[in-house]
């Protein structure tokens, strides 16, 4: 699954948790609510509990809760949970000297933009996510 979808499913079963806050909700019905396939959002939200931003509540009326509040939670945060190959961490060291002018150009100009969508994906709360999809 590519990053962008797994951030893309994340935020959408984050937006459903939010709304649903007070009852536990069973991957299978997440996954039914948001359409996608639930064994692949059990991945993620693997990966949200382990982040403490999801809790899991076992027995019978068990599920997946929200754990974070949404105007303190970040899409860089909720990215950084669910992405073991970050696009932010780019290997560009000058360590032998052998790279041209051009390239060392090109390195920097993908710092800088990694650096601008981190800045950014900071300044998005999922609190604001949602405001955008009721507007």
């Amino acid at each position: 699954m590519s990053a962008s979808t797994k951030l893309s499913t994340s935020v959408k079963a984050l937006c459903y948790l939010a709304k649903v806050h007070s009852e536990p909700k069973t991957s299978s019905q997440i996954a039914e609510s948001i359409g996608v396939n639930a064994s692949k959002l059990r991945k993620i939200l693997s990966m949200l509990v382990k982040n403490n931003i999801v809790e899991s509540t076992q027995g019978a009326s068990g599920g997946f809760l929200l754990k974070k509040e949404i105007d303190k939670l970040h899409l860089q945060e909720i990215y950084c949970a669910i992405e073991d190959r970050k696009a932010f961490h780019l290997n560009v060291s000058k360590s032998n000297g052998n790279y041209s002018s051009e390239t060392t150009k090109l390195n920097d100009f993908f710092l800088d933009l990694f650096s601008d969508i981190q800045v950014e994906m900071r300044k998005l709360t999922l609190k604001s996510v949602l405001e955008k999809i009721e507007e």
